[in-house]
């Protein structure tokens, strides 16, 4: 447990610092969520139908931003030889270095997704379910964006590739956070939705790091 927490710590730290760390994407975030009414028009109505589908899409965009770099930075510079060869496993490593993705981006834009979706005109008494939401599904995201970052080892144009392959995995968390969302906000059912999102965001923690170490494994070798 020592060493999974050292392990834990080092790749916190990088999370924090490596390309910028949460706030490139909170940048990116704001920029989508300040640009939809230029898109769609500024009327009240309008952007409020589109808040919350909008909100989540800005989600799992910026959460692709600091993706590349999860596994090419320690692939390039030897460092994930050293880990492969420690005691403990690459499981173990894909797990610390995407919980760590998870709490340095996407915490923070778990925090930022009810303030963007206010501003763009839903209702306030949605926040604590948009916040929650966000939170499990930022860490499917950053479970499902791992597998991607691990495959896209040694190829070129590495953030395309991650973008064709982890893409169509975030579509079930988009449409089962949004569609919470947009149940509460008419009235029905929003726990199934919301239960289908943790679901999904607990399988991606409990198989994405047995994808991400084969990945790495067959990067390695």
């Amino acid at each position: 447990m020592t060493g999974f927490l050292v392990l834990f710590r080092r790749e916190l730290a990088l999370a924090w610092g490596r390309g910028g760390g949460p706030l490139l994407a909170l940048a990116f975030f704001a920029c989508t969520a300040t640009l939809l009414p230029l898109a769609v028009g500024s009327q009240p109505a309008r952007l409020a139908a589109v808040a919350t589908g909008s909100a989540w899409l800005a989600l799992a965009l910026a959460s692709l931003l600091s993706l590349e770099r999860l596994f090419a930075q320690d692939y390039e510079d030897g460092a994930l030889d050293l880990l492969a060869l420690g005691p403990a496993p690459l499981e173990a490593v894909a797990f610390a270095k995407c919980l760590a993705q998870w709490l340095a981006a996407g915490a923070p834009l778990a925090f930022a997704a009810p303030l963007a979706a206010i501003a763009l005109g839903a209702s306030t008494a949605l926040a604590p379910l948009i916040f929650v939401a966000a939170l499990a599904g930022g860490l499917g995201f950053s479970f499902t964006g791992g597998i991607g970052a691990a495959l896209s080892l040694g190829g070129r144009r590495g953030g395309v590739l991650i973008a064709v392959i982890v893409l169509p995995l975030f579509a079930p968390p988009v449409i089962f956070g949004a569609g919470a969302v947009e149940a509460m906000a008419g009235g029905l059912d929003w726990r199934t939705g919301l239960m289908l999102l943790c679901a999904y965001s607990l399988a991606a923690v409990a198989l994405g790091p047995f994808a991400m170490a084969a990945a790495c494994r067959n990067a390695l070798s």
